[in-house]
């Protein structure tokens, strides 16, 4: 799963190095630990790791065990520590970006195992290139390929709502705190297995996965869960380090935590040495950016990015507003190409006209149909049984879509729009449900017969190759009229209000 996850071929099998080895069981002057040249969840240049004495690497990365931080190894082997801190320095300024480290300490003497680029979450991924052009380490075009293209989204992972978190904090709802591994913050209803979390996903349902420690065996689980709470591992064990690989929030090493998965319940022990029983099913939040685990479910709102797109806050005041918009700044300096979005509202063409597109690459009309009254609109056209009661339908959508492309038109003001005419098979605008049939049936005054044998007569085996585009609107023509005629007088509007508008008709 994780192969086809990450696009990774498996024709040649899985590698395995065959090799002498150091052992850092030997005694309590022996060791084992990872660590990281700066922090992988923050980006803050500051060494970073877990170690365990009297153990092996497995019982670091596998989160049998919770490890020390990589600060007290000065207090334990005090001669290792200073050579770790000297050796991490000259590896990252090699290899020019941060390093992940394994080493061993067998019988008082320190060996390095491997050092490889550290995985990092998108906040770090952007403070690290900021920081190492401010350094003087990296030139700007080389700071942009620090930042994985696929980690941005999670610069704009949903926060908590500060009045909403705040409100639940002075509740005493905060029942545990782990390690914050993960970015952003979510809410769910607790499982505790990978096939809980996938049955919850298919039924439109949020999840928060909760477990001892993780096993490879999870990571489907944690891809269809909105975040990961588990009771034992640390930054390096292997729910934190695939967790930021997913840009999933994720909190770990939750001590006051205990999962029993076969009882299907978890207990949080609070501060003040209450117990908290959670059965599976019951509503859990986690903030990733804290590692505060909180009971009930907290609304989310957007990241300080958007918030400082939107001129909601002050960007200067923000760090990852101030490095995303230096970041962007740098793109725009060194790219060839103009970027277009897909937008099929005027609020998503302002999002993403804030975040630097040039134009509509293509606007897709049939999901305005789907809001409020239009859907009703919609549905009575579909259904109508001659010309003039479809047209006479039409005429009750074609204010909506007008309103809907003027403002697009507005908020593109001066790029180019494509607009694509109506796409997909009439059927899909139907119920499926018998409830809906009742319903529809008794919005239009229609029988439920008659609504349900068009549903049938319309409904495709493949439509992707159906009757849909370009064919319906041979078959319908009265609806390529109306939104182009809604297309060309939104876009008059708009020109006659003073917006600079270049409207482009897809069909």
């Amino acid at each position: 799963y994780y192969r086809r996850m990450h696009a990774i071929p498996d024709a040649l099998g899985t590698a395995v190095n065959v090799q002498s080895m150091v052992f850092g069981n030997m005694g309590d002057d022996s060791g084992t630990g990872v660590a990281f040249t700066r922090n992988p969840s923050t980006g803050e240049r500051k060494f970073y790791g877990e170690y365990l004495m009297n153990a092996q690497g497995e019982d670091v990365v596998a989160g049998i065990r919770t490890p020390q931080p990589i600060a007290q190894l000065e207090n334990d082997q005090p001669d290792a520590y200073k050579q770790l801190i000297d050796i991490q320095q000259k590896l990252e300024g090699h290899f020019q970006d941060m390093q992940d480290i394994e080493f061993t300490i067998q019988e008082g003497k320190l060996y390095i195992l491997q050092t490889r680029n550290g995985k990092r979450t998108g906040f770090a991924a952007l403070k690290i290139a900021c920081d190492m052009v401010d350094e003087g380490v990296l030139q700007t075009a080389q700071a942009i390929h620090r930042v994985d293209p696929e980690s941005v989204p999670s610069l704009l992972a949903q926060i908590f709502d500060p009045g909403e978190k705040s409100h639940a904090v002075a509740q005493g709802r905060v029942a545990g705190k782990g390690l914050n591994a993960g970015p952003g913050a979510a809410s769910g209803l607790v499982v505790f297995s990978s096939q809980k979390a996938h049955e919850y996903r298919a039924a439109g349902k949020k999840s928060i996965l909760v477990r001892t420690e993780t096993s490879p065996e999870d990571i489907s689980g944690m891809e269809a869960a909105e975040g990961i709470l588990t009771s034992r591992g640390g930054m390096t064990s292997h729910a934190a380090v695939v967790a930021r690989g997913m840009n999933k929030p994720c909190i770990v090493g939750c001590s006051s935590l205990r999962v029993d998965e076969k009882a299907g319940k978890m207990t949080l022990t609070t501060e003040d040495s209450k117990n908290v029983e959670l059965q599976e099913g019951d509503e859990l939040s986690i903030d990733g950016s804290t590692g505060e685990v909180i009971l009930g479910m907290i609304k989310t709102r957007e990241s300080e990015i958007q918030q400082a797109l939107a001129g909601e806050i002050d960007p200067e005041k923000s760090e990852i507003a101030r490095n995303f918009k230096r970041l962007m700044q740098w793109a725009d300096e060194n790219r060839k190409l103009l970027i277009r979005t897909n937008a099929d509202t005027p609020r998503d063409a302002k999002v993403a006209r804030m975040f630097g597109a040039q134009g509509i690459g293509l606007c897709r009309t049939e999901h305005m149909f789907f809001e409020g009254d239009r859907i009703l609109a919609m549905q009575e056209m579909i259904l109508a049984s001659s010309v003039e009661q479809r047209k006479k339908a039409l005429e009750k959508i074609l204010p909506y879509q007008k309103e809907d492309f003027r403002g697009i038109f507005e908020a593109m003001d001066g790029f180019p729009v494509t607009i694509r005419l109506l796409d997909p098979p009439l059927h899909e605008f139907l119920p499926r449900e018998e409830a809906d049939f009742k319903k529809l049936a008794s919005a239009l005054s229609i029988d439920v017969d008659k609504i349900k044998q068009r549903a049938e007569e319309l409904h495709e085996q493949n439509p992707m190759l159906g009757h849909r585009g370009c064919r319906l609107g041979i078959t319908y023509p009265e609806i390529t009229e109306m939104q182009v005629r809604a297309v060309l007088e939104a876009a008059c509007e708009a020109a006659d209000a003073g917006v600079d508008v270049h409207p482009e008709i897809m069909v």
